[in-house]
């Protein structure tokens, strides 16, 4: 079995690789873990005049290492459950935009089964922003699976 599972560091990413160590598949499965580095783009128009592109690099530096952070963050979780290592892990970082990124390497890798992690936006939200899951969803040649994290607790309440 061949499993694609992205990651971007944060608690619902890390809920798809702790669904992975819980149930892992048949040994010798192979587990890409990878993280997608959209480029960075101002969001409003700026006049480049004047602007400080070594501060840009910075940035996508600082991101690009958060990257690389997460997909051996998530490894090592995966290596470090018992059932987990007879499986082949790797990792990777890729750079353009996450949700074509995430289909394109699924189909070099002819995996059977991608694996993401559910932001949880609402229905306006994903309208507006756009979910990768979502396209990931709608838009992959394989079986998806999309991991939502366990609910957390906002001013003491807890989430329904």
């Amino acid at each position: 079995m061949r499993i694609l599972v992205a990651t971007d560091g944060s608690g619902h990413s890390d809920a798809a690789i702790d669904a992975i160590a819980r149930r892992p598949p048949p040994p010798g499965s192979e587990v890409r873990v990878i993280s997608v580095v959209a480029p960075y783009f101002p969001t409003t128009y700026v006049s480049w005049e004047g602007m400080d592109v070594s501060r840009i690099v910075e940035m996508e530096k600082e991101v690009r290492e958060q990257a690389h952070a997460a997909v051996e963050n998530a490894a090592a979780t995966l290596r470090a459950h018992e059932a987990c290592r007879q499986l082949i892990i790797s990792t990777d970082v890729l750079s353009g935009s996450p949700k074509r990124m995430i289909l394109e390497d699924a189909d070099a890798f002819g995996a059977d089964v991608i694996v993401v992690g559910s932001h949880g936006r609402g229905m306006v939200e994903r309208f507006v922003l756009g979910s990768v899951s979502q396209a990931v969803a709608l838009h992959a040649r394989c079986s998806v699976e999309i991991v939502r994290s366990q609910p957390t607790q906002l001013s003491g309440v807890p989430q329904q």
